[in-house]
């Protein structure tokens, strides 16, 4: 038998290499980077994933919080992180989308330095109102503000987030007028928005239901192009404002150079849990729906997000605090 030619040995040992490393993987410790605290949606999501990919995989997947900075601090941990699939960024609309147009001077880039892993959700952002607002829909509150230019407060969760990001894009779009009024998070303020003291506030669902549902507050619209699937009976405020289309969502990445079979095995287990009959009762809970974008299809969305985003905070003139 003839001797096999060094470089054809060498080569089928890396390609032998390679493949037993991908069917190892993991065979240590995995970490979810979640860029923000813990308790909010993003951190809940990440801890069901992490819970759920530990007892498919056998390896333990732990959840890491590093907040600060609009999420860019956790985001850039997992930038500089050795790409070999024991670092993820779990991230959001915030993190992944708003951020970079908020801090120009960031040391990575969203597009250059990460690998889109899976879209774990989608979300719809629901625009409340205060009752004492005579504006029982869209029409009727750009009707208004045109009347009472800077003079509805719309809340947000801070200067810079995807909220405050919404109202811009409702100001710009609809041609109004409306006086932001910047909180340290939704919680915060939620008592002044009950109290009347401001009379709109953009939020996902869940902080809304149980004033919803004693009157306290009005459900609007939702952001995005078309009803929630979720949410049938509110309307679009794209219904009133054509064009108008933002949304939730939150997804995983990897650094850039991760091996793809580990990018493919993640994204085969975590489709797997998506799936399941019970993170979809955990999905209608929190107000979210599974993703249907494969990897491909959710890195030209973040591609398309990053730009829709940037163009918002362009126009607003909005600046990172």
């Amino acid at each position: 038998m003839p001797a096999i030619p060094v470089f054809a040995a060498a080569a089928m040992l890396l390609v032998s290499a390679h493949h037993a490393s991908a069917q190892s993987y993991p065979s240590k410790p995995v970490r979810f980077i979640v860029p923000f605290s813990a308790g909010g949606t993003t951190d809940t999501l990440a801890r069901l994933y992490a819970q759920r990919l530990s007892e498919s995989l056998g390896t333990q997947f732990i959840v890491e919080n590093r907040a600060g900075a609009g999420g860019t601090i956790g985001t850039e941990a997992v930038a500089k992180a050795a790409p070999d699939g024991y670092t993820l960024n779990f991230g959001s609309t915030s993190s992944i989308g708003v951020s970079p147009g908020l801090y120009p001077k960031l040391a990575f880039n969203i597009l250059r330095d990460f690998t889109p892993v899976a879209e774990i959700a989608t979300a719809s952002i629901v625009l409340a109102s205060h009752p004492s607002l005579p504006a029982r829909n869209i029409k009727e509150l750009v009707a208004l503000a045109r009347t009472r230019p800077g003079e509805i407060a719309i809340a947000s969760s801070g200067t810079g987030s995807s909220l405050h990001l919404a109202a811009e894009y409702l100001k710009f779009l609809g041609k109004i007028d409306l006086l932001h009024v910047p909180y340290k998070g939704v919680g915060s303020a939620m008592p002044d928005f009950v109290g009347g003291q401001v009379q709109l506030l953009f939020s996902d669902m869940p902080p809304f239901v149980p004033y919803i549902k004693t009157g306290r507050l009005r459900a609007l619209a939702v952001t995005t192009a078309k009803r929630s699937s979720l949410l049938p009976d509110i309307p679009a405020i794209a219904e009133t404002i054509p064009g108008y289309d933002l949304a939730g969502w939150y997804g995983v990445l990897a650094p850039v150079g991760t091996p793809a079979d580990t990018v493919k095995r993640l994204n085969v287990e975590i489709q797997k849990i998506m799936s399941s009959p019970e993170m979809r009762e955990r999905y209608v809970s929190l107000a979210i729906e599974p993703s249907g974008r494969t990897a491909e299809q959710f890195a030209a969305y973040i591609k398309a997000e990053l730009a829709k985003w940037g163009d918002i905070i362009r126009r607003a003139g909005v600046k990172a605090n």
